[in-house]
């Protein structure tokens, strides 16, 4: 008789793509590119980023961003926990190092503080929660949208101390790999925009595969400058515990504090899953750019964080959507309407 194999519980999404991701650092730990075989990855991982956000402004519907302005004090309440009170979390941390965390880590660590919210997860979360779909969709684009200019002003401000080799030329290499190619999206979004979304699940594809190839880039690179013989395992443990405090931090300030504020449930819903959450796909190219050979333990602390957000947050959906009022699921019925914990798990 065949024993069938347990499913993982429903409440803990095993993200795929974050499975592909370790594989690839599992790789580029033991074939890390070097030499001519360096340069090529790096000119190709160049390419793919720039490619990256050339689709994110083809895709971004700027008349669907300027709809949702009439939620004004929901977005803006969005953009100041993440913008705001993450940087003002991951600064505060600084008290930690040495004792706690290595000054490396506490780089990575406030850089993950910097990088815009999720789209995909949040909106899939909010609907499971039965939340404010319209909402979460627009908080997200206007997060990511704001990220594209804001991630790299505040590393340039707070990391440029911290060993990060920000500098002008640094800052030139932001716009030309990252905003003239979202500009050129944007452009010609409105000859392209329907061949990018009829051909949605391909391009998928073609995001995945290249955000693999900036991490294989960005890994082995720290391989061979020797990076991560700075980290053990202890270190590691205490770096998931101060993430743990931070994930909770977040999560308890949005949903109390969007109360304090007036927001209905429903709001407040879509402001706990957009303002606590941190995007790991726009995170990983932006780091290969600002880091250089650093990217590897710079993209690591977001790594974990994604996994970490994505098992709490799933569960707190589910609790939300027990509790929720019948009359809620009118707000849930939105693009992402039916979604479950692993549609939640793909990368945002």
């Amino acid at each position: 008789m065949t024993r069938r194999i347990p499913k993982p519980p429903s409440w803990l999404p095993l993200d795929p793509y974050l499975l592909a991701l370790i594989g690839t650092v599992v790789l580029a730990a033991i074939l890390p590119a070097s030499g001519t075989g360096a340069r090529v990855a790096g000119d190709a991982s160049t390419g793919a980023v720039a490619f990256l956000f050339f689709l994110y402004g083809a895709r971004l519907s700027t008349t669907e961003a300027m709809d949702g302005l009439r939620h004004w004090r929901l977005h803006l309440t969005v953009l100041v926990c993440t913008f705001v009170v993450f940087p003002l979390l991951g600064l505060a941390a600084r008290g930690l190092v040495p004792y706690a965390l290595t000054p490396d880590l506490h780089q990575g660590l406030l850089f993950l503080c910097l990088v815009p919210s999720t789209i995909q997860s949040s909106i899939a979360f909010t609907s499971i929660a039965r939340g404010n779909v319209p909402a979460a969709i627009c908080a997200g684009s206007f997060s990511s949208l704001a990220g594209i200019f804001l991630t790299p002003l505040l590393a340039a401000a707070l990391l440029g101390g911290d060993g990060g080799g920000f500098s002008a030329d640094a800052l030139l290499r932001i716009g030309v790999q990252l905003l003239l190619p979202f500009a050129a999206g944007q452009v010609l979004r409105r000859w392209i925009g329907g061949f990018v979304a009829r051909h949605k699940k391909v391009l998928g594809y073609v995001d995945r595969g290249s955000i693999l190839l900036v991490v294989y880039t960005a890994f082995s690179e720290g391989m061979v400058e020797g990076i991560w013989h700075r980290i053990t395992p202890a270190r590691l443990g205490v770096l998931l515990v101060v993430e743990a405090l931070l994930l909770a931090a977040m999560l308890a300030l949005t949903w109390y504090g969007a109360k304090r504020l007036g927001f209905g449930r429903a709001d407040r819903i879509a402001i706990q899953f957009a303002g606590s959450k941190k995007s790991l796909a726009s995170g990983l190219p932006m780091a290969s750019v600002l880091f250089g050979a650093q990217a590897s333990l710079a993209v690591l602390p977001l790594m974990l964080f994604h996994q970490m957000q994505l098992m709490v947050c799933a569960v707190i959906a589910r609790r939300r959507a027990q509790d929720a009022p019948e009359e809620a699921e009118e707000l849930a019925q939105g693009p992402a309407g039916g979604a479950g914990p692993r549609a939640a798990a793909a990368v945002g």
